[in-house]
């Protein structure tokens, strides 16, 4: 018995982590700070800035698209989300002038902006602009 459930130990342990690996991949989304922006730019990640307003009615159809990539395998980015109307010195250093903007940086790098959209599609595409 031992002999036949071997095979099938070995598939499940590598579904395991092949799991895992998709999931150390996807995007993670988190409130801006100074400190986690620094940290990934000096690490040379893959970091986004979006800036966003409670009041903005485009910002909330972006967190739709935003919820859909989520879980998405190899998208292995770092998506602060700023105030847009309390974060005004940073928006001046990446000069944004309106809310729903999305800044996408490798390092100190800027790759991609992205300014109004609402597609998962774009916000895709403007991410692995990082990668």
């Amino acid at each position: 018995m031992f002999t036949t459930a071997r095979p099938f130990l070995r598939t499940a342990l590598a579904l395991v982590l092949s799991a895992a690996a998709a999931l150390a991949q996807a995007l993670e989304v988190k409130p801006y700070t100074a400190q986690a922006l620094a940290e990934a730019q000096s690490a040379g990640k893959p970091v986004a800035v979006h800036f966003h307003a409670d009041w903005c009615g485009t910002c909330k159809q972006q967190e739709k698209a935003i919820a859909q990539l989520k879980g998405e395998s190899g998208l292995d980015v770092t998506l602060l989300i700023a105030d847009y109307d309390k974060e005004k010195d940073l928006r001046k250093a990446l000069k944004v002038r309106s809310q729903s903007t999305m800044v996408v940086f490798r390092g100190k790098d800027e790759k991609a902006r992205l300014g109004g959209d609402t597609e998962a599609a774009k916000f895709r595409a403007a991410l692995k602009a990082a990668l």
